[in-house]
């Protein structure tokens, strides 16, 4: 049997009591939060009929949660040194738990985004530090290992988000998506605690840049909150949201010039002087940016124009992580033999392959189609993660490794959460110019009208009840067609990006320096 006290191995940092169950609560803690960023998609249509919201709104419950997480992951470090790994660990798990209940308790779409918003803050710090304590307990010869099952994780709760909230949607109730989170991360914080509550940490009490926090706070959610209100206050005709614009810039401007003159900035943008930085991070925000709105407006235009449940939807775009899962240890092992801009540039052409053909549906495509350019998309997403991560930080040293894969994060987890608001608001905006359009024909002095309202015995107004759901599904569908094919000349525009970076980009073990 294990010996309950931990020990120093001679090859890691720190040997739990158990690894196997160390592994097992680290892995579930992560799994619990990125599976939350996507398990609500599919629901959301539920859950804005449920709290009487429109489809705009209810994307909040979205993108509450990725700028609250985007605004404390920066933090990570600071909150470790200060109060160490396994403790902010396991509170951020909790944390999470138990604003996770009162997701499911919401009884209006403000509770619902408040509580979002908290849940968001507290698993900030979850993803990074459960990185850095895999490869603490694991013996260095098999860091990859833990490395390769960190990735695992973040490409298979992608694929359970969207199923498992359709199931539970359908079977149950959208707040069962909330309330599981609070058993599993009870027992994940549980393990965690028990297997590596004994690890010795250096704590230092540091300075904390304020002034960078709080700049990125009101900067970053003013201009959330003027995107996600933009259209329902007629943009910039509103007070509120010329004000929103104005103190967004400001704060933003003050940020940015803090950050990069500050001895310890929260997020190092002098970072960026890097070349391959500059182009991978650059390349990493937009990617994910765009994929992330492929992700949310798939389950969306499944539900509210085909007619799909929520559990056939998640079942539709499943697929996505097939290839990932059977890849993932082929690409971490073999793709530095390539050019890594090769693979990147290879990845973003197959997902603009992959929103050209959604471009082309209509209303009568079928669930195979579907699934099956889903399928398609893993494959780009299987050789777009790793070997980006891989060029933006081959160029950086020491120290500035862990803050640059930090920034990075953070970067891209604000770009996907300005994305959603985006993406919905001109999908929306597009819906209502198509309608417009199509209703132009739809008056007396059409002859088909005439021919079909003499046909059906009534008059115009009885006709034009009957065929505007008509005019609605396909104007919906024309702008869901037109924004697929934008992302999709995004996604090739972003080759040009990936070779500005410069090889080479990976560092030989031992000696630090490049080959």
């Amino acid at each position: 049997m294990a010996s309950s006290t931990a020990a120093p191995l001679p090859s890691g940092d720190f040997a739990p009591a158990s690894l196997v169950l160390a592994t097992i609560g680290l892995s579930l803690g992560t799994f619990m939060q990125v599976l939350d960023m996507s398990i609500a998609n599919v629901s959301l249509p539920t859950i804005a009929g449920n709290l009487a919201a429109s489809q705009d709104q209810s994307t909040w419950v979205v993108t509450s949660f990725t700028v609250c997480q985007a605004i404390t992951l920066p933090m990570t470090g600071f909150l470790s040194r200060r109060f160490g790994e396994v403790k902010v660990f396991v509170w951020a798990v909790l944390l999470f738990s138990f604003f996770s209940l009162t997701c499911g308790l919401a009884t209006s779409l403000s509770m619902l985004v408040v509580f979002r918003a908290l849940q968001g803050a507290a698993c900030g710090p979850m993803y990074p530090i459960t990185q850095s304590l895999m490869v603490s307990i694991y013996p260095r010869e098999k860091r990859g290992m833990a490395l390769a099952i960190i990735a695992m994780i973040t490409v298979v709760a992608p694929i359970v988000g969207p199923v498992a909230g359709g199931w539970i949607t359908d079977s149950y109730s959208w707040r069962w998506i909330f309330f599981i989170n609070v058993p599993i991360g009870l027992f994940a914080g549980s393990m965690v605690i028990a297997q590596m509550g004994k690890r010795l940490e250096q704590l230092r009490v540091e300075r904390i840049d304020w002034v960078g926090v709080v700049t990125l706070i009101i900067g970053v959610g003013s201009l959330q909150i003027m995107l996600d209100q933009g259209n329902d206050l007629d943009w910039f005709g509103s007070s509120t949201i010329v004000i929103l614009s104005i103190v967004a810039a400001i704060f933003l401007s003050i940020f940015v010039i803090w950050e990069l003159t500050d001895e310890l900035p929260i997020v190092d943008l002098r970072l960026f002087r890097h070349r391959n930085f500059a182009a991978g991070t650059l390349a990493l925000i937009f990617a994910f940016a765009l994929f992330f709105s492929v992700s949310l407006l798939l389950p969306l235009w499944l539900q509210n124009t085909l007619g799909y449940t929520a559990l056939w939807s998640g079942f539709a775009v499943a697929p996505i992580g097939i290839i990932p899962i059977l890849l993932t240890f082929w690409v971490g092992k073999y793709a530095a033999r390539f050019d890594l801009r090769w693979l990147t540039a290879f990845s973003f052409v197959v997902m603009a392959f992959v929103c050209f053909r959604i471009g082309s549906f209509n209303t009568d495509v079928d669930f195979a189609s579907i699934a099956l350019t889903e399928l398609i998309m893993g494959l780009g997403i299987a050789l777009f993660f790793m070997p980006i991560l891989t060029i933006l930080l081959s160029d950086l040293e020491g120290s500035e490794i862990a803050e640059g894969s930090g920034s990075a994060t953070f970067l891209r987890t604000v770009g996907a959460s300005f994305a959603v608001s985006i993406t919905t608001y001109l999908w929306a905006r597009g819906g209502v110019a198509s309608h417009a359009n199509l209703a132009e024909f739809i008056n007396p002095f059409n002859v088909n009208v005439r021919h079909s309202i003499a046909a059906m015995d009534g008059t115009v107004q009885q006709y034009a009840a009957g065929i505007n759901q008509v005019i609605n599904q396909q104007a919906m569908q024309i702008s869901f067609n037109n924004m697929f094919d934008g992302l999709g000349f995004c996604f090739l525009a972003l080759v040009a990006v990936v070779w500005l970076s410069k090889p080479p980009f990976v560092r030989s073990v031992g000696n630090g320096k490049m080959h």
